[in-house]
């Protein structure tokens, strides 16, 4: 018997590192996905494939022992067999790049979760959710769960610390194109380089703080009313924000250059450092954006947001 899932991946749109001190973020999927596939086997071992390696082992194992980007599916498996006669076997298939700020991670454990869970019995979106969150703190430890939520409905949400989620209905027909640095970077060292700038300039962070909450005010009426040119002005601000808190490098502003000249606009995309930069575009013109990084050699596609979330069959 076999069970398979999928989840997309995200971008943060709006609100990445504000967001860590209460400020309000706008994050949406997109149309990139991981595949996950479940199957029982004879013999109570879990086993786990993917591009990026493979993880056999006994069931029960301290997750504290394992040393593998793959172990939340370990814990997933090891969590939906407890008190089965069975052993399972995992493979993974991904769109996603990793260690880009657009959901790898947590598109997996989502995909997992369903894929694991359902093997054994009926399961709602709600409690896949949760054992997906469960996962991924395997890995990142302060997760918000704002990711995997995404991943997993779909669409566009708000999110902040003290009231969670919540989705946003709208359905803005605007397109992304992805750039990827291939730098590689460290959310915690990104997340500590703003601590540091916070400590240092009191004032001046939480003026910051308070034009960011504005500004996603702004965007969540623009969204309503599906001013692409308007969001575009809005994400060029946030990036002049986020470069003010040092999380930019000369790489990363030479390709949002790139993007905000020929486009609507164009931003850092998660902690910054490395990973992905977005564009801000419609159909008419991503190829003519698409070109102009290629033409610069740098890895990039286009992308749609994805308001299905969560798919299992």
């Amino acid at each position: 018997m076999k069970s398979k899932a999928s989840a997309p991946g995200k971008v943060i749109l709006f609100g990445e590192h504000f967001v860590v001190y209460g400020i309000k973020a706008i994050l949406c999927s997109i149309n990139k996905r991981v595949t996950v596939t479940a199957e029982k086997t004879n013999g109570k071992k879990i086993s786990i494939n993917s591009k990026i390696g493979k993880l056999v082992l006994e069931p029960n194992k301290s997750i504290s022992e394992i040393n593998s980007p793959l172990k939340p599916f370990y814990y997933l498996a090891n969590k939906a067999i407890k008190n089965e006669d069975t052993g399972i076997h995992i493979e993974i298939d991904s769109e996603i790049p990793l260690g880009a700020g657009l959901g790898s991670s947590s598109a997996c454990c989502v995909a997992g979760s369903a894929a694991i869970f359902k093997l054994f019995r009926d399961i709602s979106k709600e409690e896949i959710l949760e054992h997906a969150i469960e996962a991924e703190k395997t890995i990142f430890k302060n997760t918000s769960g704002a990711d995997c939520t995404v991943c997993t409905y779909g669409g566009i949400m708000e999110y902040d610390k003290n009231n969670g989620f919540k989705k946003i209905e709208d359905k803005p027909n605007f397109q992304l194109v992805i750039v990827n640095s291939n730098i590689e970077h460290s959310t915690q060292s990104m997340v500590s380089k703003v601590k540091e700038f916070e400590n240092k300039n009191k004032e001046k962070f939480s003026n910051l703080s308070d034009l960011e909450s504005q500004l996603v005010k702004d965007v969540l009426k623009l969204v309503k009313e599906n001013k692409t040119k308007e969001i575009g002005e809005k994400m060029n601000k946030n990036q002049e924000y986020l470069e003010i808190l040092g999380i930019s490098n000369n790489e990363l502003t030479k390709m949002i250059r790139i993007g905000q000249s020929s486009s609507f606009g164009a931003k850092i995309t998660g902690s910054g450092g490395g990973g992905c930069i977005f564009v801000l575009t419609n159909e008419s013109n991503s190829k003519n954006i698409l070109k102009k990084f290629k033409d610069n050699n740098y890895e990039c596609f286009s992308t749609k947001i994805d308001f299905k979330g969560l798919n299992t069959f």
